[in-house]
């Protein structure tokens, strides 16, 4: 048998390849975990309905991740980030989610979500020469 390694943009590949990593991983999890899975998606938008912001995120199995957390820079610091938050951690709890991870760089929000009490739980340095990434987690019980 012979096998070839590529390198290409193919959708389908990678929707093969995520489903037989949560396919292996469903046989580790107990029975009241399997199919939680579901992706949250939420958007800040002004009066003409533009984006200004949102969060993207993912629950799977007991926790909710958060990918990404943005709000337009102009719109920073008027509170709809925590507004973005805050439903999240709504959204994990109404889902019975155990806790709540995501990351942040050092120059992101590591004060913002030390603020709603989120842990650091690890940490890597020399990002971008400079800088550090957080891996964080707060727990919702």
């Amino acid at each position: 048998m012979h096998f070839r390694i590529t390198k290409e943009i193919d959708k389908e590949a990678v929707k093969y390849i995520n489903n037989e990593l949560y396919q292996y991983n469903l046989k580790h999890f107990s029975d009241d975990l399997q199919g939680r899975y579901k992706e949250i998606t939420l958007f800040v938008r002004d009066e003409k309905d533009t984006v200004c912001g949102g969060l993207i995120g993912e629950i799977c199995w007991n926790w909710l991740e958060i990918q990404i957390l943005i709000v337009n820079e102009d719109l920073r610091k008027s509170g709809l980030g925590t507004k973005l938050l805050l439903e999240a951690e709504q959204i994990a709890r109404e889902n019975k989610c155990d806790f709540i991870k995501l990351d942040t760089l050092s120059f992101q929000a590591l004060d913002f979500y030390q603020k709603y009490g989120y842990e650091v739980y690890g940490c890597i340095e020399n990002v971008g020469r400079e800088h550090k990434h957080y891996y964080m987690k707060k727990d919702l019980n």
